[in-house]
């Protein structure tokens, strides 16, 4: 069966599925906006939420459509190197987070992680861990909007590049109305709900192609395909070079930092009601998402298997290449049937209404709590009062996100390069001012935030050597790494040279 070139249009059973996925959010966000009586009620759920959907949750919400995306594409040009050693460090991570993280968090009943911050090293240190998170999430949260709209919904409608910028208005504005009327139960909700689009749309693909072929077998790879570089296991300096070290290390830095300082995550957390059940959320999410890397990672062989098959010259194959992280989409219009192409669809916008709604929750907790009510930049009213305030907050964030993501597409590389230099800027920063606050007994207000300087510096370095310098410089995958061990130890040794200037709270 000769691949077709064209783009198919969506029809009108593709509309349908799409239209009840939709409907279907925006219900469910109407249905929570009815229960929620309190701030801690939208921002976290009472406290009191299942631990099994909290995970599920937070799975979503750190999978996002460009992790959907890029899965296929990375394993179509550079192998399963990355995929194994990023697995092989969730155990790793589920030690050091569940038994060494969570329980400090959990503690202390806060709403914002960052207030933490202050009550260790001070306000600024806690104004300055609210920013990087704010800026962070902001860029990853504009990069997932670019990449659904400019990726999936421009190919895959038949519209012209120059349409990128409505598609972003259109997934934010239905995203934002759920978020904001339902918040974090709403978001919750939508998450275990986008879950099973998602794993379905990756499955119902797998299935067609498999009967395409007539098996397994047919699709799956006899020897190591050409285009892959050879296993590289240790350090290689090549900028554009996979490793399983160097994803092993890069992946558990990146989930370390993230679930100990970032608070769309340490909100799900602090929604469960102790220590016990957030580390079986924490579990939960690590299974799921070792599950969809390996699934994600099988579907990007079988669809290039799926082209490879039907590409005619030597030059088509080479042009698929160029394609990787657009031959998913490509292949769901023209190869599934109508219908089912709709329901794929919507597990594509799913994971990126999944990202961008739990940012935008987070965020709105993140400016209330630690702007507003901190600084003492509003007044505090009644509940209805409070709760109305966090909706405008919510559409004031998907707003600025919408707007960002028209600069998303100058960052050079494929989506995963795009990912870590972008998204992950500030991760190890601001987790390093977490290590100083709770696990460095003496640490100061100057000492973190030399280190903090000096940790961003390696890390902008790394990332950005060659818009810099004009000349590829190490890895990105070796950024956080280098960043974070260059923070932390230029701390300490600032606040041990001069322990005069320690914070004016106790650090004990």
């Amino acid at each position: 069966m000769p691949v077709d070139k064209t783009i198919s249009t969506l029809q009108w059973p593709d509309w349908l599925v799409i239209a009840a996925y939709v409907f279907t959010v925006l219900a469910v966000g109407w249905y929570f906006s009815r229960r929620s009586t309190s701030s801690d009620d939208y921002l976290l759920g009472g406290r009191q939420m299942k631990w099994y959907n909290l995970g599920i949750s937070l799975f979503a919400t750190m999978l996002s459509a460009v992790t959907y995306l890029a899965l296929p594409g990375e394993m179509i040009l550079y192998g399963p190197i990355f995929v194994l050693g990023k697995v092989a460090a969730y155990p790793l991570v589920a030690i050091i987070v569940g038994w060494w993280i969570i329980p400090r968090i959990m503690e202390l009943e806060v709403t914002s992680a960052y207030e933490i911050l202050e009550m260790r090293l001070g306000l600024s240190v806690r104004m300055l861990g609210s920013i990087f998170f704010l800026s962070l999430r902001l860029m990853w949260m504009a990069l997932v909007v670019y990449a659904t709209a400019s990726i999936v919904l421009v190919p895959l409608l038949g519209v012209e590049e120059s349409a990128t910028p409505f598609l972003c208005v259109v997934l934010g504005a239905i995203t934002i109305a759920y978020t904001s009327l339902g918040g974090l139960r709403a978001v919750v909700a939508t998450d275990v709900l986008q879950s099973v689009i998602l794993f379905g749309g990756a499955l119902l693909s797998l299935g067609v192609i498999t009967y395409h072929f007539g098996g397994i077998g047919a699709w799956w790879p006899e020897q190591w395909p050409t285009q892959w570089p050879d296993p590289s296991w240790g350090y290689d300096p090549d900028p554009k070079a996979r490793t399983f070290s160097g994803a092993l290390i890069a992946t558990l830095v990146w989930y370390v930092c993230t679930q100990g300082s970032d608070q769309m995550v340490l909100q799900r957390f602090l929604a469960n009601r102790d220590v016990k059940t957030a580390r079986r959320t924490l579990f939960t999410a690590l299974v799921a998402s070792a599950v969809t890397c390996g699934l994600l990672s099988i579907v990007g062989l079988a669809v290039w298997s799926y082209f490879q098959a039907n590409a005619t010259s030597v030059a088509a194959s080479e042009s698929l290449l160029e394609r990787a992280d657009q031959l998913f989409p490509q292949f769901v219009m023209t190869a599934l049937p109508t219908g089912l192409r709709g329901l794929v669809i919507a597990g594509l916008l799913a994971v990126a209404m999944s990202s961008l709604s739990s940012g935008v929750n987070s965020s709105c907790s993140v400016i209330k709590v630690d702007f507003i009510d901190r600084l003492r930049l509003s007044r505090r009213g009644s509940a209805r009062h409070e709760i109305n305030q966090m909706r405008w907050i919510s559409i004031a964030v998907g707003a600025i996100v919408v707007l960002l993501s028209s600069g998303v597409g100058i960052v050079k590389g494929n989506l995963l390069a795009v990912a870590f230099k972008v998204c992950n800027l500030l991760t190890a920063p601001l987790f390093g001012l977490f290590f100083m606050a709770i696990f460095v007994r003496g640490a100061t207000v100057t000492g973190t935030h030399l280190g903090t300087a000096c940790g961003l510096a390696v890390i902008v370095a790394v990332n950005f050597s060659e818009e810099i310098t004009g000349h590829p410089g190490i890895n990105f995958l070796w950024a956080m790494p280098l960043g974070l061990v260059v923070q932390i130890t230029v701390g300490i040794v600032v606040s041990r040279c001069f322990p005069k200037t320690s914070s004016p709270q106790s650090n004990e």
